[in-house]
């Protein structure tokens, strides 16, 4: 606990008994009193039961030109590619596209471009849609409305403010009110500030119109395995930490949203194919290759490095990222590169 917390909690009486504060539950939160129902509302916990987020989605980075603007033609083949090598459907607007550093004007275009890729292509787009604040969060929600193609929104646990699990939870029980798609909760705690245990994970899961959870926990623990051992029916978990995808879909992950399939979208999706098959010697090996080929494309702050490794194969017209993101150095994209080789050809069917 933080000391300033601490300095400024009353204490308890002495001899008294500490008392451990209730687990949330959806019960707990009364999500209707003074908040009309959007019509989009009834529709996001409707599709929920139709979503299908399973299999490898690739959170796109945003490609800039030369002279800074958004790339839109890279946007779009980076789009076609990855479909094109096996994944079930894009993120646009996550972390990995630098969307807190793109203007509404260009996140509005971004969303246009995937939109367009996904309707075409018929995969499942979702799109980056969360604020600090649930009444800013909200109305980033409804915006999605004016792009049918978009299947889901993937909406952070409010940063930097750290509400209690009670308060998330009452945030995402109005944002399921409003939104016009199901919701997928990004549980990413060292971006937010806020940990939250299994039981309120689950909790989450049980509110109509949350489809599932990105989850970036950081590692493997009781937490997490108690999370997999008592998912609802119609609750995904997708892996979000790159390294630990394979003992995720080991544990039962639908699959994942990971920056590092940008460059090895194929082994990624036979990684999920051989977990799927009970493949466990090629899933191990292919498993451990992948999350050496993770570490080295997040050696630095993501995406600088993705951006290096993609400029570097040509397939986008610069690496830049944009401020307070630095390029990424020579050496870490030389070392990512190195990794990318040493992978495999994926098995023969």
């Amino acid at each position: 606990m933080h000391q300033d917390i601490a300095r400024n909690t009353p204490q308890a009486a002495p001899h008294a008994t500490p008392q451990a504060a209730p687990r949330p539950t959806p019960q707990d939160v009364r999500p209707d009193v003074g908040l009309d129902v959007h019509p989009d509302g009834a529709r996001a916990a409707a599709a929920r039961k139709r979503f299908a987020p399973g299999g490898i989605h690739v959170p796109l980075v945003t490609p800039f030109t030369p002279a800074g603007d958004v790339a839109v033609e890279a946007l779009e083949a980076l789009a076609h590619e990855v479909l094109d090598a096996g994944a079930a459907g894009i993120v646009a607007l996550g972390t990995t596209a630098e969307s807190a550093a793109l203007d509404e004007a260009e996140r509005d275009l971004v969303t246009g471009v995937c939109a367009r890729v996904c309707g075409e292509r018929g995969a499942a787009l979702t799109v980056g849609a969360g604020a600090s604040a649930t009444r800013v969060a909200e109305a980033a929600l409804t915006r999605l409305a004016r792009w049918p193609e978009v299947g889901a929104a993937l909406v952070a646990v409010p940063p930097f403010v750290r509400p209690s699990a009670a308060g998330v939870l009452a945030h995402f029980a109005r944002l399921v009110r409003v939104s016009p798609v199901p919701l997928v909760v990004y549980h990413v705690p060292y971006r937010t500030g806020q940990p939250l245990d299994a039981a309120a994970l689950l909790a989450l899961g049980s509110l109509p119109g949350v489809a599932g959870v990105k989850y970036a926990g950081g590692g493997i623990d009781g937490d997490t395995v108690a999370l997999m051992g008592g998912l609802p029916d119609d609750f995904a978990v997708l892996a979000g930490d790159d390294a630990y995808v394979s003992p995720m879909l080991a544990l039962g992950a639908a699959g994942g949203i990971l920056a590092s399939a940008h460059v090895a979208t194929e082994r990624f999706v036979e990684l999920t194919a051989a977990w799927e098959a009970g493949d466990v010697p090629r899933a191990r090996a292919l498993g451990h290759a992948l999350a050496r080929l993770s570490a080295a494309l997040f050696a630095e702050p993501n995406p600088a490095v993705v951006k290096g490794v993609l400029h570097a194969q040509g397939r986008i017209p610069s690496p830049d990222v944009r401020l307070p993101l630095l390029p990424a150095s020579d050496a870490a994209v030389a070392a990512s590169l190195h990794e990318l080789a040493g992978l495999r050809e994926p098995a023969a069917a």
